[in-house]
Formats: structure tokens, C-alpha cells, sequence
């Protein structure tokens, strides 16, 4: 095993620089074992690094068992040649274990003796051979240690001066000892010798000792020395510091010093503008501006810590409190003088001892509004005091809007009830006496009936919703207008054409564009203003939304002003236009209300205008006043244009025809015709065609639906003829018209027209040929009952003797006569407005060749070889229809 471990050494691990330290032979567990015959080469085949073994088990540690196991990143089963090399090794392990790994390896099943053996080793140990036993360890590791070269060549050289060193072991290792002592007694001797040199190297070592201390004596005193420097040094440091502090801190005071005289400090020329500055010249506002803005900058300054503390500054901080309220009193009492001011020369223009005729006469004539752009340009100077004012006294800033508000809304309340009793003279001039055709009376438009129904109108709280069920109070004059019996629609007059003509229609469009065309500008300039003038919209932090109209809210801490937002900016400027323009919706209301009055048909004027002017009002700001309010007024008209459809199809369902007279086209299907055509004018290009649409298809299908009715309930005129001429004059009108959304509804009407037209042909023309008819039509039943065609003359009441006395019964002369006997009929049946006689005589013309060539067939089918003709012929037929219809 020795030679083994040396000739491993020696091939594998010394070129590597590596030293074996214990060697065991086995082979894998479970494994049968095989005889190996070892070579003179060696190869390394696997490698394990010792530091990745976790665990040894040794299997059984009271009974000798040469298996064991390693545990790397597996386990490794081996089976050792003996139990002794197994514990040999695995004690190598161990002792590697202890001092290279820190006791990092896991023994199990291993015997305690066997781990012991190495310290008790080491007790053992003489304490003389300490420097032996400290290198117990490397030396029980090394059992083995190759020589080195030249140990090799001296121990040769050694054995070959003693030729019996080999042959006599003894003998070599006792010369050998002698010659050891040999060379112990020559170092002793040595050692002895050398005595002397060594009291010369004490005596020395003497010298440098007494060396030492004197220079140590001269280093206390130097350090003596130093220490009363350093102590002087520290004194002057201590000095120097205590100097850059007081400098330090007077730079500070300076920077405090020229911080609050630059920025708490307020000229004289600022502080007298503030106290009695000119506030009505432009060069007294500006200066008062300055001065106020310059003491806004003073008041916001960041004051640093302690300067709250410094009897100058709260000196300086009353004193800008004191200018602040001074100035902020003088700003409220001058723009409130002005507020009376303007109202009360406004007002002073309509009392009596002034030249009334000049103001409202002019604004009667032009039908416009007072301008109050000059208020608002001399206000608008005052803009950037406003805006001061509501950042430093937010109480006075309500106050003053609260006061304007209060003034303008009576100003504009007075104004706007003039502007629209002048719209009412003007719209109430359109209205005419005579009563139209279809019998619709009207208004007298004399004053005092004007008076007594704006009155009226005005009495009425709150808005109208669209219902005109109020103003059936209004008292209508001229009771010589009203309807003739002979016009029992009554009631069409709303659907149909109104006694008002296209002029007076067109004329209450313009009034109706005028009152609108100058609230707008007046709202949208009023808007502009307050937004301006009150610095709204201009930041995100608003005031309050105070009640303008009572009392003032209490403050809100910084943190909730900031959270307002822009919208709640827009809420204010709204609140305070609701409040100054509070009689705009109800005057608009009252107008419409009169002017659906006056004629129905003004509520699609007045929907056309509304929506055009909401839409653009829309586009310049949809949450704006102007828009809010057209869009509630929008709501009004609107449901006035729907209760004009809605009583428009109720009148249609109320309306009875005469009884004593043919019923022709009917009033409602000729008011369908001209409210489309007044429609389709009013509403080209507008943007609420929708409306107009849904109001068609509701309307036309109230027309199909009653004219079917009175078809029905017609005695004097047949039903055929009522359906054919009103469905006719139906489509004429959609055709004419091309109104898309009724294509549905024009198709549908010629096709009822084409059916009722060829109906009353069929039913008329049985009359002229009866008995002719009534035979043939036996005929035709014997066919469908199975008699065969050839086979007819055979019976009894159809021979050809039957047949030749019903034809002789209808000479030429005989089928004139019924055929103009027939076109009476149907001349008196028709209307002449819808002129459908020529249409109906021709179709009759064609039934009636249709019915001959008919009956021909039948006479050649059913009677053949009999040579039976009728007495007249295709043409005879055409020279009849011809000249009859000639000769009417």
C-alpha cells in the first residue's frame, strides 16, 4: 500500500503540486468485486472537492463494517478492502474536517474512539518536545515525504563512503552517532569560546540603553514646550472663530435689514394715492393701481421667521392695514356712486319731465335695446382695483357685486319690459281683421286689446310650458269674424292656411329675428363684462358663491378656495346673469305665447330662429346664460310646434263632411299641402330639420288615416272617389314638394289612388252593359264548375238564342247613350279642382276594350261556328268615349 501511495504521489500528484494524504482501495456497494491488476501508469478519474462534502457515514460504529458513504451533491456508496483502511481514511477526513472546514462535515455511525485518537495523541507528548507535537498534526498528515535531489545525492554519497551500510544497519547507524557527538562536543566548545564577544555586545547594549534616556529627557522638554504653544494656538483659533461668527451674523442682519427695506417699505407718492387719490381721471386710476398693487406686494410678502417679533415691522404691517382698508372704503364708495349714478340717469330719460319722446318713441321705431357699452368701458378702467379688491377685502368685493347686480336687473328689467311691449305693438300690426278662407278669426291689434293681453300674459307667474291653455283668457275682439258654418273646419284654420298672408308671416319673422339679434349681443356683452370687470374666470381661486341677494357667507379657509375650479367660476358669472336678466325667459315666453296666438304657424318660425340662435350661442360657450336661457325658451316653442301637430290631427279627427254635398278634397288634405309648402320654406337649412320630419310622419299619417275615414262615412260621393281624388292631390303635393323622409308615404299614396281609380272604373262600368255583364259572368261559372267550354250553348239559360237576344238588347245607339248617361255620373261624382275626369274617362276607355275583347273570347270559345258578334265594334267604342268627352 506504501509503494502504491508513493508511486501515486510521485505520477499524479506532484506535477500538480499536490500532496496525498491518505489513499483507501474500494470498490461501488451493491457491486460485485473485481481483481484489478495495477500497471506502472495512473490517470486521474474523477475529482471531488473537499469542501463540498456534507456528510460522512460510516454505517455502523460498534461493529467492524467496511462500507461507508460520502454525501456531495449524492451519495457516493463504497465498500472498503478492510474496516482498517476504511478508518484510516475516514480519520484523515476528520482531521481535515477539524482544521481546514471548521467542523463543517457531518460524521455519522462514525466511532468516537476513532475521533479521539488524534488529541490524545497530542497529550501524550512530552512538553520539551512541544515544537514536535505543535507539528504533530502536518506530520501524522505526512506520513509519507519525498526527498529532494540533493538529499538523494548526499545520502548516496554518504552510503557509498561506508560499504557496509546497507549489509550492516547496526554498525552504520553507530558510526553515525559518534560522529554526531562528535560535532555536539565542537559546538559546545564553540559556544564557549565566544564568551567574550558576547560581554563586548552587553557592554553595548549598556551604552544604547544610557543613550535612549538622555534622549528622552530632551523630548519631555520639547514636548513641555509644545503643550504651552498649543494652548496659546488654541487661544488664538478660539479667537478667530468667535470673529467669523460676528462677522457671519452681521452679513445677516444686513440681508434682514435690506430684505425688509426693499420689500416692507412703501413710497410716499404710493401712500397719498391710496388716501386721496383722483379715482374718476385716468391718471388717478393708474396711480391708485400702482399703489395698490404695490401695497398687495408689500402685505404678501413671506415674512421669515422672528420678524413678527420686531415692533417696526408691526408698526409698518398696521399701517399697511390701515392703508388697505382706507383705500378699499374710498374704491367702494366711488364704484357705488357710479352704480346709482348710471341707474338713476338711466331712469331719469323715462320720467315725465324729460324728453320720454325721444328715448322710447326712437326705440319704438327701431325696435332695439340701449347700449350700455359706455358704463362698461368706464368701469372696465376699475378692473385691476376689482380684482385688488377681491384679494385683499372679499367683503367689500360682495358687496359691490351684489350692489351692482341689485342696480343693473332693475336697469335692465325696465328696458327689456319696454323693448318687448314695443315687439308686441309691432308683432300685434301683422294681425288683420278679415277673416281668411277657411274661416279662422282674429285679432283686432287696436292698443287697448294689446294692453289687455300682455297684461294678461304678464300676470302669469313663473314660465310658460308650452301649453297655451292660459292664454285662452285673452279676450278677442271683434266677434263680426267669426266662422261661417259653410267652413266647418274650424279648426283647420290652424293646419291650413291662416288669414294671415305670406307678408304679415314674413313681416312677424323679421320682429321675431329682431328681439332675438338684440339680446344677444346685449347678454353676451353684459357676460363679457362681468367676467372682466369682477376678475372671474381669470384664476382658479373664485369668492364665495355668495347669495347676491342677501346674506354673505362666511369665509372659506385657503385650502377650500383652492380647490375651486373654472366651472365654479362659470356658476358665479351665471348666477349673477340670471339675477340681472331675470324678465328676459319670461318676456320671451309671454312673446311666443302671443305670437302662437296670433297664428300657430308662427311657432315654426319662432322654432327655426330659437334653435339657430341656441346653436350659435352653444358654440361660443354652452354652459353661458344666453345659451341656458334660449335652451328653456327652445323647450317652450317646441312644445308649442308639437301642440300645434297635435291640434292640427285632433281637428282633422273632429271634422264631419256635409251630407247634402259631394265631399271633393278634403280641407285637411289641402292644409296638409300648404303647411308642407310654408314648412319647407321656413325650415330650408335649418339645423332642427329632425323635428320638422317627425311632425310629417305624424301629420301624414293622421291625413291617410281620416281621409279613409270620411271615404267611409261618405253618402253623396262614392268611396272610391273620395280615396282616388284626395290620395291623388296626397302624392301630386309629396311629389311635388320631394320632402325624403315621406317617400314612404308618397309611394303608398299612389298606390292607394292607382287601386281606388281602378275600382271605381270596375264598379261604374257594370252599369252600362248590366245584362251583358250578368251573362257572361253565368257563362264563366259554368266553366268553373266543370261544363266543358264547347258544351255551354247547350244549356238552357246560355244557348246561342239566349245570347243573340242580350246582345240585340245593346245596340251601337243603346252603348252611346249608357256610356253619356255614365260620364254625368262621373262628372258629377268628381271635383273639378283635382281635374281627374279625363284621367278616369280614359281608364274607363281601356276597361271597357278590355271587357269587350273579353266577352269576344268567350263568345269564339264557347260558342264557336256560330258567327255571333255584338252589334258594335273597338272602334265604334273609340268614336263613343271620343265624342262624349268632346261634347262635355
Amino acid at each position: 500500500m506504501t509503494a502504491i501511495k508513493h508511486a501515486l504521489q510521485r505520477d499524479i500528484f506532484t506535477p500538480n503540486d499536490e500532496r496525498l494524504l491518505g489513499i483507501v482501495n474500494v470498490c461501488k456497494a451493491g457491486k460485485k468485486k473485481k481483481n484489478c491488476f495495477l500497471g506502472d501508469f495512473y490517470k486521474r478519474q474523477q475529482t471531488w472537492e473537499l469542501r463540498d462534502l456534507t456528510e460522512v457515514d460510516a454505517k455502523d460504529a460498534s461493529k467492524e463494517n467496511p462500507e461507508f458513504d460520502l454525501h456531495f451533491e449524492k451519495v457516493y456508496r463504497w465498500v472498503a478492502s478492510s474496516t482498517a483502511e476504511k478508518n484510516s481514511f475516514i480519520s484523515c477526513i476528520w482531521k481535515l474536517n477539524q482544521r481546514y472546514l471548521r467542523k463543517k462535515v457531518e460524521f455519522v455511525n462514525v466511532s468516537s474512539q476513532l475521533l479521539e485518537e488524534l488529541p490524545k495523541a497530542e497529550e501524550s507528548v512530552p512538553s520539551g518536545e512541544s515544537q514536535s507535537v505543535a507539528g504533530g498534526d502536518e506530520d501524522a498528515l505526512d506520513e509519507y515525504q519525498e526527498l529532494s535531489t540533493r538529499e538523494e545525492q548526499d545520502i548516496e554519497s554518504m552510503m557509498v563512503t561506508c560499504e557496509y551500510a546497507i549489509s550492516n544497519a547496526e554498525a552504520f547507524a553507530e558510526k553515525l552517532f559518534k560522529e554526531l557527538q562528535v560535532l555536539d562536543g565542537a559546538n559546545i566548545q564553540s559556544i564557549m569560546a565566544s564568551e567574550k564577544q558576547v560581554n563586548i555586545l552587553m557592554q553595548l547594549l549598556d551604552e544604547a540603553l544610557g543613550e535612549v534616556d538622555t534622549i528622552e529627557g530632551k523630548l519631555s522638554s520639547y514636548e513641555e514646550m509644545l503643550q504651552s504653544v498649543k494652548e496659546q494656538m488654541d487661544q488664538i483659533s478660539q479667537s478667530n472663530r468667535l470673529i467669523q461668527i460676528s462677522n457671519t451674523n452681521n452679513g445677516k442682519l444686513l440681508d434682514e435689514i435690506q430684505f425688509l427695506v426693499n420689500y416692507m417699505d412703501l413710497s410716499k407718492g404710493h401712500i397719498r394715492a391710496l388716501q386721496e387719490g383722483d379715482l374718476t381721471s385716468p391718471k388717478g386710476i393708474e396711480a391708485c393701481i400702482n399703489a395698490s398693487e404695490a401695497l398687495l406686494q408689500c402685505m404678501n410678502v413671506a415674512l421669515r421667521p422672528g420678524h413678527d417679533k420686531l415692533m417696526a415691522m408691526n408698526q409698518q404691517q398696521l399701517l399697511f392695514a390701515e392703508l388697505r382698508d382706507t383705500f378699499a372704503r374710498r374704491l367702494t364708495n366711488h364704484l357705488n356712486n357710479v352704480f346709482v349714478h348710471q341707474f338713476y340717469r338711466s331712469s331719469c330719460l323715462s320720467l315725465p319731465g324729460h324728453d320720454q319722446s325721444s328715448t322710447l318713441s326712437q326705440h319704438t321705431a327701431e325696435l332695439t335695446l340701449p347700449k350700455h357699452s359706455p358704463l362698461h368701458r368706464d368701469l372696465l378702467r376699475y378692473a385691476k382695483l376689482m380684482e385688488w379688491l377681491k384679494n385683499t377685502h372679499r367683503e367689500k368685493y360682495e358687496g359691490l357685486s351684489r350692489t351692482y347686480v341689485e342696480y343693473m336687473s332693475k336697469l335692465y328689467e325696465r328696458e327689456i319690459k319696454e323693448f318687448f311691449e314695443v315687439a308686441k305693438i309691432k308683432m300685434a300690426g301683422t294681425s288683420k281683421d278679415p277673416k281668411g278662407k277657411f274661416g279662422k278669426p282674429t285679432l283686432p291689434r287696436k292698443e287697448s286689446a294689446l294692453k289687455q293681453e300682455t297684461e294678461s300674459l304678464h300676470g302669469s307667474s313663473g314660465k310658460l310650458t308650452g301649453s297655451t291653455s292660459s292664454l285662452n283668457k285673452l279676450t278677442v275682439q271683434g266677434s263680426n269674424s267669426r266662422r261661417s258654418q259653410s267652413s266647418s273646419l274650424l279648426d283647420m284654420g290652424n293646419m291650413s292656411a291662416s288669414d294671415l298672408d305670406v307678408a304679415d308671416r314674413t313681416k312677424f319673422d323679421k320682429i321675431f329675428e329682431q328681439v332675438l339679434s338684440e339680446l344677444e349681443p346685449l347678454c353676451l356683452a353684459e357676460q363679457d363684462f362681468i367676467s372682466k370687470f369682477f376678475k372671474l374666470q381669470q384664476h382658479l381661486t373664485v369668492p364665495e358663491t355668495e347669495d347676491l341677494d342677501g346674506s354673505l357667507p362666511s369665509k372659506k379657509p385657503p385650502q377650500a378656495e383652492h380647490r375651486h375650479s373654472l366651472s365654479s367660476e362659470k356658476d358665479i358669472v351665471r348666477l349673477m346673469m340670471n339675477k340681472i336678466f331675470q324678465s328676459i325667459e319670461t318676456e320671451l315666453n309671454s312673446l311666443i305665447a302671443l305670437g302662437d296666438k296670433i297664428d300657430s304657424f308662427h311657432s315654426l318660425y319662432m322654432l327655426v330662429k330659437m334653435s339657430h340662435h341656441v346653436w350659435t350661442a352653444e358654440n361660443v360657450d354652452p354652459a353661458s346664460y344666453l345659451s341656458t336661457t334660449l335652451g328653456n325658451v327652445l323647450v317652450t316653442v317646441k312644445r308649442n310646434f308639437d301642440k300645434c301637430i297635435s291640434n292640427q290631427i285632433r281637428q282633422m279627427e273632429e271634422f264631419k263632411i256635409s251630407k247634402k254635398s259631394k265631399v271633393g278634397i278634403l280641407p285637411f288634405v289641402t292644409g296638409f299641402e300648404e303647411f308642407a309648402e310654408l314648412a319647407e320654406t321656413i325650415f330650408r337649412n335649418a339645423e332642427r330639420r329632425g323635428d320638422l320630419d317627425k311632425a310629417y310622419v305624424k301629420l301624414i299619417r293622421a291625413v291617410f288615416m281620416n281621409v279613409e275615414k270620411v271615404a267611409n262615412e261618405s253618402q253623396k260621393t262614392p268611396r272610391d272617389v273620395v280615396m282616388m281624388e284626395n290620395f291623388h292631390h296626397i302624392f301630386s303635393t309629396l311629389s311635388r314638394l320631394k320632402i325624403s323622409c315621406l317617400d314612404a308615404e308618397r309611394r303608398e299614396a299612389k298606390h292607394k289612388y292607382t287601386d281606388h281609380l281602378q275600382s271605381y272604373v270596375i264598379n261604374s262600368l257594370g252599369q252600362p252593359l248590366e245584362k251583358l255583364n250578368h251573362f257572361f259572368e253565368g257563362v264563366e261559372a259554368r266553366v268553373a264548375q266543370g261544363v266543358r267550354e264547347e258544351e255551354v250553348s247547350y244549356q238552357l239559360a246560355f244557348n246561342k238564342q239566349e245570347l243573340r237576344k242580350v246582345i240585340k238588347e245593346y245596340p251601337g245607339k243603346e252603348v252611346k247613350k249608357g256610356l253619356d248617361n255614365l260620364y254625368k255620373k262621373v262628372d258629377k261624382h268628381l271635383c273639378e279642382e283635382e281635374s281627374l275626369l279625363q284621367v278616369v274617362w280614359h281608364s274607363m276607355q281601356d276597361e271597357f276594350i278590355r271587357q269587350y275583347k273579353h266577352f269576344e273570347d268567350l263568345i269564339g270559345r264557347c260558342y264557336p261556328g256560330s258567327g255571333i258578334t255584338m252589334e258594335f265594334t273597338i272602334q265604334d267604342m273609340l268614336e263613343y268615349f271620343s265624342s262624349i268627352a268632346q261634347s262635355h
